[in-house]
Order: structure tokens, then sequence, then C-alpha cells
């Protein structure tokens, strides 16, 4: 094998995410400050800094606010969830072919397990981060390197799955293969322009792994 170690991102990436984080972006927005903003600025920022960072580019005055009434909103949508076409079965490939797993999102650990929750996939992963665990955040590398701290594992036997442009920047920056995957509709396919290679479905993913 490539790689004996997977991390993957969570929103986009592993669940289909994207709708509800959407709807909750612009119920904050248009609440607290009264405005309507494009999809495309409402989602810019998603899949890098935290949340609180994300809400910093709309009010820096009125973080705390909209990210209360952001959660308040979104947390409830998370019994919606559904997982990303094909990705539950190239879980389970890969951890019967012997690899470790691991999650790291920008999402605080609470919120993770809301997911787990409504999916049954908590169990194909030797490790979560979550993104309340470093002072640091994507696409700084330091999520990554701490799980694979937690994997006891180095870099050059890993390779990150991600939909973001942060994703790809965390892993080039901590020495990770790069693996971009379009399925998330968050970002476009042009966000992923540092990955190593980009890939379009599951089974594709699983070929260059």
């Amino acid at each position: 094998m490539r790689f004996p170690v997977v991390l993957f991102d969570f929103d986009g990436t592993v669940v289909d995410s994207g709708g509800i984080i959407l709807a909750s972006m612009r119920h904050a927005t248009e609440t607290v400050l009264a405005r309507t903003y494009s999809e495309q600025e409402l989602m810019a920022n998603v899949g890098g800094p935290g949340l609180e960072a994300q809400m910093e580019a709309f009010a820096p005055d009125r973080v705390e606010e909209l990210v209360r009434v952001y959660r308040a909103h979104n947390e409830p949508l998370h019994g919606e969830l559904q997982a990303i076409a094909g990705i539950e079965d190239a879980l389970a490939k890969l951890r019967q072919q012997g690899r470790l797993l691991g999650l790291v999102t920008a999402k605080r650990r609470s919120t993770v397990d809301l997911a787990f929750a409504r999916l049954p996939i908590a169990h194909y992963f030797d490790t979560v981060v979550g993104g309340d665990e470093t002072e640091l955040h994507k696409p700084n590398p330091a999520p990554l390197l701490l799980g694979l701290e937690r994997l006891e594992t180095t870099a050059d036997q890993a390779a990150y799955v991600g939909d973001s442009p942060y994703d790809m920047q965390a892993a080039k920056a901590g020495g990770l293969y790069a693996v971009g995957v379009t399925w998330g509709r968050i970002h476009d396919s042009v966000a992923l322009g540092d990955a190593d290679v980009v890939v379009d479905t599951a089974e594709e993913l699983l070929a260059v792994l």
C-alpha cells in the first residue's frame, strides 16, 4: 500500500454537510447582521480556520453572537446528515487493508459526536482531532500533525483527504500527500490547486491510496 495512514477531513469529505452549513451561515448572518450574502461569500472560509474565524470575516465585533446563532441553528440539523456516497465502503476497505485512519476536522469534537450519533461511522477511525483540540487551525498543519502523533506515525507515511483549499495547504505544509475530493460541493475544483491529486469518486480515492 502507498500510505499506511490516511487522515480525512469531515465536512464535505466524509459527510454531505454542505447544505446544512450553508443554511446555518445564511441564518446567522441574516439574523444577526440583517444582511444577505451570496452562497460564495458565505462558504468562502468553510473548512479552514474555526467557526469564530469564519464569522470574523463578516463582522469582527459580533463574532460571539454570530457563532451562538449559527450553532443553535446548525446542531439540530445533524439529525439529517448523510454520509458521502460510497465513503463508508471505502473506509471499510481501507481498514480491511490494515490502514490506520484518522479524522481531522475544524468542527468541535462535541459537534463531531452529534454526527456520529446519526451516522455509525466512528468505529472506522483510530483517532479524531476536533477543531477545539489545537491552538492553530488549517491551513496550519498543527491538527494533522497531532493526528499523526496520536497514531505514532510520520507524515511520509500518510495522506490527507479533503475537499477545501485549507485541507490541501495544511497537508502540503505538514509533509503529507494531499488528496483533493470534488464531491463536497463546498469549494469548486479550482480551489484544490495545491493537491497532489484530485479524485471525483470514492472508487478513485481507493485507487490513489
